[in-house]
């Protein structure tokens, strides 16, 4: 992937994160939508910055043959990189929600599960329509 196509990849996967996420926290937190969307965006932001590093090591440990990877990778993909994101998003979830430290954690491990799914749906549709973008634009 080029720079520019890693920009864009982190991007939509972080904007459609983006509504789904605070949708799902406006209802299982009960706190309103400014608020939750205010976290949401700065767990984006760190996801994103997050997401374009761990992206480009694993693909330096695994190889860039992003379409030949089956679902076990896929799944180890997803789940090491939310592990990276629970250590990153713990202390702002504290610091924002101002919980107690099992609810936030509670919280933090419901949403590594969502985005662990999601991220590998999510790569995994990104990269079959990109092969067939790129097959269309050849010919």
């Amino acid at each position: 992937m080029s720079f520019k196509e890693r920009i864009f990849h982190a991007l939509l996967f972080e904007v459609i994160a983006l509504i789904l996420l605070t949708l799902i926290a406006v209802v299982i937190t009960d706190n309103n939508a400014a608020k939750m969307s205010g976290l949401a965006i700065m767990l984006s932001l760190i996801a994103m910055l997050w997401n374009f590093i761990f992206n480009i090591l694993f693909d330096k440990v695994y190889g860039e043959d992003r379409n030949s990877r089956k679902l076990w990778l896929r799944i180890q993909h997803g789940f090491w990189f939310e592990l990276g994101m629970l250590v990153f998003s713990f202390p702002v979830m504290m610091w924002v929600l101002q919980l107690d430290f099992v609810t936030v954690f509670l919280l933090d491990v419901g949403a590594m599960v969502f985005f662990l799914l999601y991220a590998i749906a999510f790569n995994w549709i990104y990269d079959i329509t990109r092969v067939r973008f790129l097959a269309r634009n050849k010919t």
